[in-house]
């Protein structure tokens, strides 16, 4: 039974939300503060985006991906996914030279979405077997339909930003990569939960490729590791300040995707690899 208290509160709030989206600019500090209270609702709260490391994973070939296409396939069974690709060496490469010629963010922000695809498509050519296909642009709003008959979409975790890609501060890489692009789908969907899937074990103090010093990190939050100098050590930077600003997904997980069982398990909600939290 609706509590006739509630649903009178919640009319007189949208109420007061529509009268002050009419009467002020949305820049407002008080229709900011209504809207900010407007009740949340989440799209696909029972499914986990994952994101495939492009240069961490997909470009290492059949030895990586193989397993974890596996892993995947046995993985959906249980579990809803949402299942993004990263571009990897080729859009650095692709970078260096349109960097070179002078072109802007934006235009290398297509590029980058064109490797993107790339995997997506090669991905989704491994699950085809299992049913699971790969969509992009438009096709995300079918990502409902195919989570309802096979629990698993892929697509490409490049953000459609293109040419309207946000400058960055320093240089022309875009900012907002494939990393940022997984985070925003979960987000947006309400998702339960995101994890990255890498080639490292998580976060360390370093880059434990180059220093045999670096020091494991199991748990950390935004903050920390921002007074640590650790802010784009194995996220895109932006990301942490998307998380921190997140209503839905407040922690990602980090897990190494070399190792098998290690995606499995976080799945299953353990605690593998590192966890950064929104607070």
């Amino acid at each position: 039974m609706v509590n006739p208290t509630a649903a009178n509160s919640t009319a007189h709030s949208t109420a007061e939300l529509e009268a002050l989206l009419m009467q002020r600019p949305l820049t407002d500090a008080e229709l900011q503060a209504m809207a900010e209270t407007a009740a949340d609702f989440r799209i696909l709260p029972d499914a986990t985006v994952i994101k495939i490391g492009g240069q961490s994973v997909i470009d290492r070939g059949r030895s990586a991906v193989y397993p974890l296409v596996d892993e995947i396939a046995a993985a959906r069974k249980a579990h809803k996914l949402l299942i993004g690709t990263g571009a990897g060496t080729r859009a650095r490469h692709l970078y260096s030279i349109a960097a070179g010629l002078g072109l802007p963010a934006g235009v290398l922000s297509q590029l980058g979405a064109s490797v993107a695809d790339q995997n997506a498509a090669m991905l989704g050519q491994l699950l085809a077997k299992h049913g699971v296909s790969a969509v992009d642009g438009a096709g995300l709003s079918v990502v409902p339909l195919y989570l309802a008959e096979v629990n698993a979409v892929v697509f490409s975790g490049m953000p459609p930003y293109t040419l309207w890609m946000r400058p960055p501060a320093n240089g022309v890489i875009p900012p907002y990569r494939t990393d940022a692009g997984c985070f925003l789908v979960a987000e947006q969907f309400g998702c339960k939960r995101m994890i990255y899937v890498k080639d490292e074990n998580g976060l360390y103090t370093a880059n434990p490729k180059t220093s045999k010093d670096a020091t494991f990190i199991p748990k950390i939050s935004v903050d920390e590791m921002k007074a640590k100098g650790l802010q784009d050590s194995i996220l895109e930077f932006p990301v942490l300040d998307l998380l921190k600003a997140a209503r839905h997904v407040r922690e990602v997980q980090i897990a190494n995707g070399l190792v098998p069982g290690n995606l499995t398990r976080a799945l299953a909600g353990e605690h593998v690899g590192t966890i950064i939290t929104a607070s």
